[in-house]
């Protein structure tokens, strides 16, 4: 498998440190940016993805908010509305998990 650019599945700076930290193992994202066995590299250090799984976002819970650095599912789905114009939560809605771990 390839490598692939961080900046492209994490799109923000704290999300990129919260992965460095360990705070951050997995991102839901709209769509696909990323394939089972690709890796990124963030400061040196070397992350592989290990699954890729399309949900909606009513299957996200607390562990999922905080496995992408969130207190809590609330909290998470607030930021989403801040970060995305017009953004309204609907459990429907089509996402995709990607976890990955250090290597």
């Amino acid at each position: 498998m390839g490598e692939i650019d961080p900046d492209d599945l994490l799109p923000s700076p704290r999300m990129r440190e919260g992965v460095l930290e360990g705070d951050v193992t997995q991102i839901h994202r709209g769509h696909q940016y990323a394939e089972v066995g690709e890796t990124f590299v963030i400061d040196d250090e070397t992350f592989e993805v290990t699954d890729v799984t399309e949900r909606t976002l009513g299957d996200l819970t607390d562990d999922d908010a905080r496995a992408e650095g969130m207190e809590s599912l609330e909290a998470y789905e607030r930021l989403l509305e801040r970060a995305h114009e017009n953004f309204t939560w609907d459990d429907d809605s089509e996402v995709v998990r990607h976890r990955f771990e250090r290597r």
